[in-house]
């Protein structure tokens, strides 16, 4: 696949998506640029901003098996990767596969439910495959999580544990509209209360299984450079080393920058990365995987803003 059909089927998808969402313009490119480079995102923002039905979206434009999991309190792990049930009329144990087999999973308000279920993802995220009893049953290559949740703030929200949220490749927010963006939602949807169905948008599939093989082939042979790998590594290595970040980004981290900004490169038509897809990418990549200190929290510092200081004192590659 050439480099302009990376970008041209990538603005089909755009289009499709923008049936049914208003704007979030960067978050769908952050999307497209996860979905290119194999990883998994989690979207978070508060209830009612479109969470839900921009994945949704997203996943209607490809054709992919999808399945969605509204994660509660009350689940356990087995609601999500399945078990085995002893069948009487074989006299054997029978799986019974839960809804992780699939290509694309929605867990929705995944931290609604406690940790022990969530680390039910923990080797499907990493692996493509899952555990049961002993048995082990791959997922596919295609198996990708899209993941929402609230801020832990609200109530009724238990924290990812750190060992989740550093196999999800971006941590995307969710922000509110633009004043024009609302009034646009409203203007479509402000005749009914309910969250509307992805069904009246009409929303197509612009790529199967074969098209995303090409495209994740065509961005992994994007160039970069050593300079480029010791840029990423030192913005890496450089949260290990600041004073306000207790637990810096792990290598997995620096391995899922390096995909990501081939990934963005493919999606703007050029065959090697620049640092300014690093300075784009590392605050994404990065924000969900830094524990900052006790002191940095008090003084409300945040994530981004310490990865920031981190890029401007980097020095990129000329």
């Amino acid at each position: 696949m050439e480099l302009q059909d990376v970008a041209a089927t990538a603005e089909r998808i755009r289009r499709e998506v923008g049936k049914a969402i208003v704007g979030q313009d960067a978050v769908i490119d952050l999307m497209l640029t996860a979905l290119l480079a194999g990883g998994h995102i989690l979207l978070e923002g508060v209830p009612g901003t479109g969470k839900t039905l921009l994945a949704q979206a997203f996943a209607q434009t490809l054709s992919l098996k999808f399945r969605r999991v509204q994660f509660t309190p009350d689940m356990m792990p087995g609601d999500v990767i399945g078990t085995n049930l002893f069948n009487f009329q074989t006299n054997a144990f029978v799986l019974t596969p839960g809804p992780i087999f699939t290509d694309l999973l929605l867990a929705d308000e995944i931290n609604r439910t406690p940790p022990k279920t969530q680390a039910a993802l923990l080797q499907a995220m990493n692996e493509h495959a899952v555990t049961i009893d002993g048995n082990t049953y791959d997922l596919g290559a295609d198996f990708m999580v899209i993941a929402t949740q609230n801020p832990i703030e609200q109530q009724g929200t238990y924290v990812l544990p750190e060992a989740q949220l550093d196999r999800f490749l971006f941590k995307i927010d969710i922000g509110y509209p633009s004043r024009d963006e609302e009034r646009e939602v409203v203007a479509r949807h402000g005749h009914q209360s309910a969250m509307p169905q992805l069904a009246a948008f009409n929303v197509e599939a612009r790529a199967d299984a074969a098209t995303l093989a090409d495209l994740r082939a065509t961005t992994s042979a994007i160039k970069m450079t050593p300079q480029i790998i010791d840029y990423i590594v030192d913005v890496v290595r450089a949260t290990r080393q600041h004073p306000a970040i207790e637990t810096g980004g792990s290598t997995r981290s620096a391995n899922m920058l390096a995909s990501s900004v081939r990934a963005l490169a493919a999606l703007q038509g050029r065959d090697f990365v620049i640092p300014d897809d690093v300075k784009k990418l590392a605050v994404p990549v990065l924000r969900h995987r830094v524990v900052l200190a006790p002191a940095a929290e008090i003084d409300g510092i945040s994530a981004d803003r310490v990865i920031g200081e981190i890029l401007e004192q980097a020095v990129a590659p000329r």
